[in-house]
């Protein structure tokens, strides 16, 4: 093991190459014991990105042994849940097995239920079984695993009034509405901020649009089918649907020019490639781009802004805001339209069965 000050970020745990944080490197070790304020976690469900469960599924045909053996696979050869044609892994659930120090991890505890607020891709991760709860026909997954984060920053405490899945599926995308309040608030070049477009209409849209509801933004969601756009509207999570590819920049400009105009700040919450040029077309200059996916090719973003000629903000959507589990889990709690969506986009099995 390396030096103790290399802890706090991780790095101890980095097997190779050499010099590199841990999201960056190709093995990572969960070799005990545990130093400075490092903290064990006995993990109960993954819950990998949409953008690694969506590339799974499809470069599998959604054979679930064959899914599961990629998992397997990735873990076992990195130390890690990191898709290497996605670059993405997700988040994880479980219990506190055990401390560095009682001071340092404060004030998390041995039998504190806690969530992953860092990407899996950073996680040290050993899974201890075959993945044969996990049916994959969800991006939820049940499994016996160890992980260990360096920080007790890292981690959240799992809330005691919400079941564990729902908790879990909420805090996978948490930085979503933490972003969406900082870009909202703020003024752009192009005025006041009245329209938020979101290309999708996942869990990160949901919770965007209900911050701004709350900030008296208009949010409208664009996705790519009428049944799709039909669900959305009887849940009015947004104040306008509509239907449009977000692989066609002209279409989805269209549909804007039919409806309002281009929007004043757009997020990309879309679980697929080749939606960074809709965003640029979308949103009027001035404006600002979140690219929230992590299907985002980022080299097409900032050469089509150029290729556009668009002057706009461009954000990248680091999961990590302060604040930002409290934030979402209080959405969830008070707002009925979102915790209805929560609820109707869960397994049936995992509400009822899941861990208060």
């Amino acid at each position: 093991m390396k030096h103790s000050s290399d802890m706090s970020i991780g790095t101890a745990r980095v097997l190779a190459p050499s010099g590199v944080l841990p999201q960056a490197a190709e093995k990572l070790s969960t070799a005990g014991p545990l130093a400075a304020s490092e903290i064990e976690i006995d993990v109960s469900y993954l819950n990998l990105d949409s953008a690694s469960y969506r590339d799974l599924t499809e470069v599998h045909g959604h054979d679930a042994q064959r899914i599961r053996a990629e998992v397997l696979a990735i873990v076992a050869t990195t130390g890690k849940m990191a898709n290497p044609r996605t670059g993405s892994g997700g988040m994880l659930v479980g219990r506190v097995s055990a401390v560095a120090d009682a001071a340092t991890c404060a004030p998390y505890r041995v039998g504190d239920r806690v969530a992953t607020l860092i990407s899996l891709t950073a996680t040290p991760l050993e899974i201890r079984d075959t993945l044969e709860r996990w049916d994959t026909k969800s991006e939820v997954v049940p499994l016996s695993a160890r992980a260990i984060v360096a920080a007790p920053r890292m981690i959240s405490a799992l809330p005691d009034d919400l079941p564990q899945e729902l908790a879990l599926a909420v805090l996978d995308v948490c930085g979503a509405p933490a972003q969406a309040e900082r870009i909202l608030s703020r003024p752009l070049d192009s005025g006041p901020v009245r329209q938020l477009l979101l290309l999708g209409g996942g869990k990160s849209a949901v919770l965007s649009a209900a911050v701004a509801r709350r900030r008296g933004v208009q949010a409208v969601c664009v996705v790519p089918s009428v049944g799709e756009a039909e669900r959305l509207r009887e849940l009015a999570l947004f104040d306008t649907v509509l239907v449009a590819d977000a692989t066609d920049p002209v279409g989805v400009r269209r549909a804007l020019d039919e409806h309002s105009g281009p929007a004043d700040v757009t997020f990309v919450c879309v679980n697929a490639p080749g939606c960074e040029h809709a965003a640029l077309l979308a949103t009027r200059e001035g404006g600002a781009v979140l690219y929230f996916s992590m299907a985002t090719s980022f080299p097409a973003v900032a050469l089509g802004a150029e290729a556009l000629c668009r002057d706009l903000d461009l954000f990248i959507g680091s999961g990590y805001v302060p604040g930002h589990a409290e934030l979402a889990l209080q959405i969830v709690r008070t707002d009925p339209a979102v915790r209805s969506f929560f609820d109707l986009h869960l397994p049936a099995r995992t509400i009822s069965k899941g861990m208060r």
